[in-house]
């Protein structure tokens, strides 16, 4: 099977699937996201979310959505962090976007009142400010691996009784002529058939109605070498060495996702440590220091050393930005 289907059932088989049967963020799973770092990542998302829609004049009844919203951690951040924004509460309609039934019930917890859906596309058709953290890395991918003028896709089979990565035979393919200019024979190219969908639907809302997106992942502007990895108990190991029991994915192609949400415009992909830097993370980091005390403290500080520093997710993280055409681009954020 390709690394795609593979990838589809680990992670979203009903009955047996990763993100089916198990909430798996934070210390007792298998691994944290940047909301579950510090409450200060939340916060600034809100208030560059909610500066945007002050910039484009403050539009009635928005969705304000998030894309694979975890524990809830996030929007609930998003939430408290805008409740001093006039208007803003008032307006926002929120939906997550969420398959897992096990997640649903743990984001019921901490975002009440939201309304739940399958798949981006069932957004509504209004104003759309939303984020999408670590979302795009779990979508199903497909590599390829430069042989001559062709192409041969590795896939998944069995081998001695364990699974394994093949090849297919070598074949010309016209979605990838252009990338026969950037690499040598023995690279790999992956790709994302769900993505440019998911990233079109996303860029056509936000281009009809107005509203910013915010992506933020691991990953660069091109696809190049075999980012396929699993990780378990905050630990790598083999993706294929138990299905459905490992968090498996990918780093984002930004330049395939950048070209998928026009007629929107996107920014220029940046540095998460140098966006939240933008947003005022130092002096919220300040703020919150004051009245800590050793522990507490120690802890605060390697949070926001965690989510801003060049060598932890401060480089190793993107975010790039969507608003319509005519807007300024989302704050933190250059066009």
């Amino acid at each position: 099977m390709t690394l795609a289907d593979y990838m589809a059932a680990c992670l979203l088989d009903p009955d047996h699937g990763y993100y089916a049967t198990r909430d798996p963020f934070g210390a007792a799973g298998d691994f944290i996201t940047a909301p579950e770092i510090s409450q200060m990542f939340g916060e600034l998302i809100g208030l560059c979310l909610a500066q945007a829609w002050l910039d484009q004049g403050a539009p009635a009844g928005f969705a304000l959505a998030e894309c694979g919203p975890g524990r809830g951690t996030l929007m609930a951040d998003i939430l408290r962090a805008t409740r001093a924004v006039p208007g803003f509460h008032a307006a926002a309609r929120v939906h997550l976007v969420e398959a897992s039934a096990t997640l649903r019930a743990v984001q019921a917890t901490r975002v009440p009142g939201a309304v739940w859906l399958d798949r981006v596309d069932q957004l509504p058709e209004l104003p759309l400010f939303m984020v999408a953290n670590e979302f795009f890395d779990a979508l199903p991918i497909r590599q390829f691996q430069r042989d001559g003028a062709g192409w041969r896709e590795r896939v998944v089979g069995v081998k001695d009784g364990a699974l394994a990565l093949g090849l297919t035979a070598a074949t010309p393919l016209a979605a990838l002529k252009a990338r026969l200019g950037d690499t040598r024979d023995g690279d790999i190219v992956e790709t994302c058939p769900a993505m440019p969908a998911i990233a079109g639907t996303i860029g056509a809302r936000i281009a009809a109605h107005g509203g910013a997106g915010l992506v933020i992942d691991y990953g660069d502007w091109t696809s190049l070498g075999d980012t396929f990895q699993a990780v378990q108990d905050h630990k790598e190991t083999d993706p294929l060495a138990a299905p459905g029991q490992a968090d498996l994915t990918a780093h984002v192609d930004f330049a395939a996702l950048a070209a998928a949400v026009a007629p929107a415009r996107h920014t220029r992909l940046t540095p998460q440590g140098v966006f939240l830097e933008r947003l005022g993370i130092a002096q919220r980091a300040q703020t919150l220091a004051d009245g800590l005390h050793e522990e507490a403290l120690d802890a605060h500080i390697a949070a926001h050393r965690r989510l801003t520093h060049p060598t932890q997710m401060g480089d190793h993280f993107k975010v790039i930005g969507i608003y319509p055409d005519g807007a300024t681009p989302p704050p933190g954020l250059n066009a």
